[in-house]
């Protein structure tokens, strides 16, 4: 009896011992979930590793694809080089130089027409002359007597006019505007000692008016005074002097040189030459193209 007393406990002991055991089956997810983590980061590290060699022939091959640096090494690519002039003269990939150059003239026109209906509007157009050539579109403020009593740079009541009239529409548009100012030759006047100041300050006063009251940003417009270095009449007669006495606001042309050249013949109505694209689309390979035949051969 005491024998088969003993032995029931150490049977129940067992019997525990297995039911304790039972809940230890979530190590087995817990493994596998620590198996796809380090499957995962492993991923991770072999994407992040860059073969410097392959990285450098790319970069090089960029930079003399696009014209934009000298690397100082050869380059791989076999592709088309293109300039840097080149890819900077138009986004427009594939137009020549005249289509682009009467892109311009169009969208140059039409601000035009808006600036042309501000002033009528107003009833100052008489004092404004419009004029449209290589550097963009030129609002002259003609004859000084309207806008600045004699040697003086302060704006007259008619000017103030003008330029809050036009003011709306230079500051909606992104172009960069550069304020001219021009004088008569004669030397000395009463309130500057040259024609360079006197120009210079009629010129500033202008530009303050358009920064300040107007809305044109400050860092898209300057002011610069030519004196009377740059006269559009000759001869020393009254009306002659009147002309050149003269503000002119300058809405720049963003093209290159080669495209803002044939502008003056498009407004003239006059087909310009040019054969040669302003970007030439590219027909061969590009840069990236040619650095991963590159590759493929080196395998």
């Amino acid at each position: 009896m005491s024998g088969h007393g003993r032995g029931r406990p150490r049977g129940r002991g067992l019997e525990e011992e297995h039911v304790e055991h039972v809940d230890e089956r979530w190590m087995a997810s817990y493994m596998d979930m620590v198996t796809v983590l380090m499957c995962m980061f492993i991923v991770l590290f072999a994407m992040s590793s860059v073969d410097q060699e392959k990285f450098l022939q790319l970069k090089n091959s960029l930079a003399t694809g696009f014209g934009v640096t000298d690397v100082g090494k050869i380059d791989t690519a076999k592709g088309v080089v293109v300039t840097a002039d080149k890819v900077a003269q138009s986004e427009m990939t594939g137009f020549t130089d005249i289509q682009v150059a009467a892109a311009e003239v169009k969208d140059l026109t039409a601000v035009k027409d808006a600036l042309q209906a501000a002033v009528d509007a107003k009833g100052v157009a008489q004092q404004v002359q419009f004029t449209i050539d290589e550097r963009g579109l030129i609002i002259g403020l003609i004859g000084s007597e309207a806008f600045f009593e004699p040697n003086l740079a302060n704006l007259s009541s008619q000017a103030v006019q003008v330029l809050d009239a036009v003011a709306p529409i230079l500051s909606g548009n992104t172009r960069e505007i550069k304020v001219e100012g021009h004088a008569d030759r004669h030397g000395v006047t009463t309130n500057y000692p040259t024609d360079w100041e006197l120009s210079s300050g009629r010129a500033t006063a202008v530009l303050r008016r358009l920064v300040e009251s107007g809305g044109v940003g400050q860092e898209r417009v300057s002011a610069v005074g030519y004196g009377s270095a740059r006269p559009v009449a000759e001869g020393a007669d009254l009306a002659a002097q009147a002309q050149n006495r003269r503000v002119d606001v300058v809405l720049l042309s963003s093209q290159p040189e080669a495209v803002r050249q044939l502008i003056p013949d498009i407004v003239a109505g006059v087909t310009p030459v040019s054969p040669e694209p302003a970007v030439k689309a590219q027909t061969a390979e590009s840069p990236v193209t040619a650095v991963v035949k590159e590759e493929k051969k080196g395998h």
